[in-house]
């Protein structure tokens, strides 16, 4: 029976506003089967970064293991309770003050903490490294007046094979051009507080469970769905068609 998932979702371990166990309830009350908690994890040489961490706006290498644990323990209780997989992850964030220079990078299925200083493809590579899935987040314009990523869409044909995915949607807006780019894809919110639930999402239609739901990430056997409230589901657009 296939399931919503929502890929990028934050808590107040990083900018968002619930905490991992309201995230949990928040989704899984509403029937998900499956979200990915991405907290921020900022570089550490760049002002930004260092900011970003005075701010508690950020993991850091001595927040991760509380992060984990916890992510552990709401997971079990997820699935007990809701049947929801919860994945866990971060959000390698290079910001910059200029767009163009900046990226963020999605680590899906992740245990240990990588640091968000170096190259896209070291991290990528560590991510992997993890048996975790790099996904390239909101690489396009989102349509909103805030700081952009542009970075990795512009290296997009050298770094191609470096990335599970690339999101073709972040909240409500869907990125035309990425989804004509032939590139894999997954839809999530970039969730950080309950008005940004109405958003793409991903849909599966696999196994429960945390390798199943990576493994239809690779092999693209998903599709996308907007969900709001009142419907629970919009119908998928005619010409947005099944990836498989």
């Amino acid at each position: 029976m296939e399931f919503l998932a929502d890929l990028h979702v934050h808590s107040n371990f990083s900018d968002g506003k619930l905490s991992i166990p309201e995230v949990v309830d928040f989704y899984g009350k509403r029937g998900f089967g499956c979200i990915a908690v991405t907290d921020h994890v900022c570089e550490d040489r760049t002002f930004l970064g260092v900011a970003a961490s005075y701010l508690n706006l950020s993991l850091t290498s001595e927040t991760f293991e509380t992060y984990r644990a916890l992510l552990e323990e709401e997971a079990e209780r997820a699935w007990k309770l809701y049947r929801m997989v919860v994945l866990p992850g971060f959000e390698l964030s290079k910001n910059s003050w200029f767009n163009h220079r900046s990226a963020h990078i999605l680590g899906l299925g992740v245990h240990e903490f990588v640091s968000a200083d170096g190259d896209i493809t070291q991290l990528t590579r560590a991510i992997r490294s993890q048996g975790g899935l790099s996904i390239a987040a909101h690489p396009v314009s989102t349509g909103k007046f805030e700081p952009q990523t542009y970075h990795l869409w512009s290296r997009r044909d050298e770094l191609a094979f470096e990335f599970d995915a690339w999101e073709v949607a972040s909240g409500p807006k869907l990125f035309e051009e990425v989804l004509e780019s032939g590139l894999p894809l997954v839809a999530s919110s970039d969730f950080h507080h309950p008005a940004q639930i109405e958003a793409w999402k991903t849909v599966f239609d696999c196994e429960r469970h945390p390798e199943a739901i990576l493994d239809a990430i690779r092999q693209q056997e998903l599709t996308f769905r907007f969900y709001n409230e009142k419907p629970a589901f919009a119908p998928l657009p005619t010409n947005l068609v099944a990836l498989t």
